[in-house]
């Protein structure tokens, strides 16, 4: 077990001392598994799953099938690995009478109503409801972090990089996105941190599109979202493109995202509420009468996941602190046309906040 898993087990572990009403955790969610074991195994999808993490003051264990067993001994040293072949509820009931584990905290946004209720059957347990203790942990990035992080944008950026120069009218929207996934694990990521965005003309009106035989054109916006996860962080960055002489709609469009970027990054520091900053940027786009335009959060945490705390929305209640990473994407969307986005990630610091990327395809259309 590394030393910084150590640290994160003590956090947890205070949090569970201060909480009468938990004896134990139960982790199901494969970045908080991996977080505090270091068991790097995927979830084949949301019915399957490789283990969970049973936590008490005093013990560690990891529960998992045969599939994992080698994987988990190697993996999760420190940890108790434990095949459950009678099942996660059996297993669970019989670990709680040996260890007199009462009441089970269980998060509640990672597991399935169906596993709930196999569990609620056993007499022994009281299942208490928990949402994001693992993940405030998780908020705040140590330096080791932050520099696996920098290390996914940079392959990102890389990646990135190599598509903008081969694009040319007639590519399809698959055919882009297909590369970027391809590049990406050839360059030695371990995966994509999401499925590339690549939506064009009226398609890149969509936020989230998902990339069709729609060949891209001269005289239209490209978005392209992309992302890599390299020794488990992901990345995740957004440029709009343009090929041909861009039009005056366009330019007048980026001009103002680009605008509520750089001035939501100026804003960003240690003790900011979260929604101050989508405020920043979203009276930005406001202004310049495109308001009902600009429908998504301004940006969101990325570590093991690409999507986590804080969120960046006009209903976030969280603050900002030194060691969080956070995307800042606004963006300006038109039926019909298409849209603009554009995104970088940053690190907040005590008294402002550092940018990650050092990709600088930005156009500026003011020189």
């Amino acid at each position: 077990m590394t030393f910084e898993q150590q640290k994160r087990i003590i956090a947890l572990r205070q949090t569970l001392r201060r909480s009468k009403k938990l004896d134990a955790l139960l982790i199901t969610r494969p970045e908080n598994r991996r977080y505090l074991s270091g068991f790097t195994a995927h979830d084949g999808q949301l019915t399957e799953s490789s283990g969970a993490l049973l936590i008490s003051k005093d013990r560690l264990i990891l529960l998992t099938d045969s599939r994992y067993e080698l994987q988990a001994r190697e993996e999760a040293t420190g940890y108790k690995v434990i095949i459950s072949g009678q099942g996660l509820p059996r297993t669970l009931g019989s670990l709680a009478r040996r260890y007199g584990i009462c009441r089970l905290g269980f998060e509640s946004h990672y597991l399935l109503v169906s596993a709930y209720e196999r569990l609620s059957r056993l007499s022994a347990l009281k299942l208490i409801s928990t949402r994001g203790i693992v993940e405030k942990i998780r908020a705040q990035k140590t330096e080791e972090e932050l520099k696996n992080i920098e290390e996914s944008i940079r392959l990102n950026e890389a990646v990135f990089s190599k598509i903008n120069r081969i694009l040319k009218p007639g590519m399809t929207e698959k055919e882009i996105a297909f590369e970027i996934e391809g590049l990406t694990r050839r360059m030695g990521a371990e995966d994509v941190s999401f499925e590339p965005i690549v939506a064009s003309g009226p398609n890149a009106a969509k936020p989230h599109a998902t990339p069709t035989a729609r060949p891209i054109r001269e005289g239209e916006p490209i978005i392209i979202d992309m992302g890599a996860r390299l020794n488990g962080y992901c990345s995740d960055m957004t440029r709009t493109l343009w090929l041909g002489k861009p039009s005056a709609k366009f330019k007048k469009i980026y001009q103002t995202v680009r605008k509520a970027q750089v001035t939501a990054i100026a804003s960003l520091k240690t003790g900011l509420k979260a929604r101050e900053a989508d405020k920043v940027a979203r009276a930005i786009i406001s202004k310049a009468g495109y308001g009902q335009a600009f429908g998504h959060s301004l940006g969101h945490g990325v570590g093991l996941a690409v999507h986590e705390g804080p969120t960046l929305s006009p209903r976030s209640k969280d603050t900002l602190k030194a060691g969080m990473v956070v995307t800042v994407e606004p963006g300006i969307y038109i039926p019909g046309w298409g849209g603009v986005r554009l995104e970088n990630m940053v690190v907040i610091e005590d008294h402002g906040c550092r940018v990650l990327n050092n990709d600088e395809t930005f156009y500026d259309f003011q020189s």
